[in-house]
């Protein structure tokens, strides 16, 4: 994970979380090869999920596309960065995205636009803005925002979106 992943998810914390201890937070794709967000959630009740056992994993679920360990509507807040370009079917885990979010909770998902191939083990996409917010739609999510985030090696997006109350 490089530093512009993390600023991202820290604007995500000060901008849309508003200080609100009792969040339950669910991070997708939290098998830390390089870091982990963790440590900026440690005022949260925070779960790492992963298709994996291994550092910074709380929970495995059995299938990448159908987490039936997690109920619906369970978490407050989701957080997936620097997993989506690993998964073949990303529109798939945005939809699981979206089905453990309660009504009126929020996502916050880091990708990147550009960057080195880094396979692990696979690396099949860069999203850019408006992809971001196409996989968002798909899953029937509430864009609230779109950043970009560049550096030499890589260009991130952020993806903030809202599940809809009614």
């Amino acid at each position: 994970m490089h530093e512009d992943s993390k600023k991202l998810m820290k604007g995500f914390i000060s901008n849309f979380l508003n200080g609100n201890r009792a969040l339950k937070v669910l991070d997708v794709g939290a098998y830390d090869v390089n870091g982990n967000y963790r440590d900026l959630f440690t005022r949260f009740q925070y779960v790492g999920m992963d298709v994996e056992a291994g550092p910074n994993v709380d929970l495995v679920v059995e299938e990448p596309y159908n987490w039936k360990e997690i109920a619906d509507e369970s978490y407050d807040i989701v957080i997936c960065g620097q997993a989506l370009e690993h998964i073949e079917f990303p529109w798939e885990t945005m939809r699981e995205i979206a089905r453990v979010m309660k009504k009126g909770g929020l996502c916050c998902v880091v990708f990147p636009s550009k960057g080195p191939l880094h396979y692990y083990p696979l690396d099949c996409w860069r999203i850019m803005p408006q992809g971001a917010e196409a996989l968002a739609k798909w899953a029937g999510l509430k864009v609230l925002d779109v950043r970009e985030s560049h550096n030499e090696k890589w260009a991130d997006i952020g993806l903030i979106a809202e599940k809809p109350i009614g």
